[in-house]
């Protein structure tokens, strides 16, 4: 799976907002200033292009539809970010965070607990 760039992953979140849409719905739930329409009709393409959209035809255009979901490219996202920023180490991406939002003993502990109720979900 190729990763996004950033105009390709803003498309991608309100495309994984909005399932089926069109060109002009996905630039409507797009801040001021608004893009023109064949910038985002560009992206939608490339997003076609590398395996992530795909279309139908309806009436005289289109609609447009991930099929890459948003939990598959996190995780593989995800993955890359640990692997390339923090050695692959999970114990030391929430080390980073610990120490630099200044997590407090309340929330270690319960990302742990969440942590391990995963874990545990995982085996059965």
């Amino acid at each position: 799976m190729k990763e996004l760039t950033k105009a390709e992953e803003q498309v991608m979140q309100i495309m994984w907002e909005l399932g089926k849409t069109t060109v002009k719905s996905i630039i409507d739930k797009m801040q001021e200033p608004k893009p023109a329409f064949n910038t985002i009709s560009t992206i939608v393409r490339i997003l076609e292009t590398k395996g992530f959209v795909d279309h139908e035809k309806e009436g005289r255009g289109y609609l447009y539809f991930a099929i890459v979901s948003k939990e598959a490219y996190r995780k593989k996202f995800m993955k890359r970010f640990v692997s390339n920023y923090f050695q692959g180490s999970l114990k030391e991406l929430v080390s980073f965070f610990a120490k630099e939002d200044k997590m407090d003993i309340e929330e270690l502990e319960e990302l742990m607990n969440d942590i391990k109720d995963e874990l545990k979900k995982e085996k059965e």
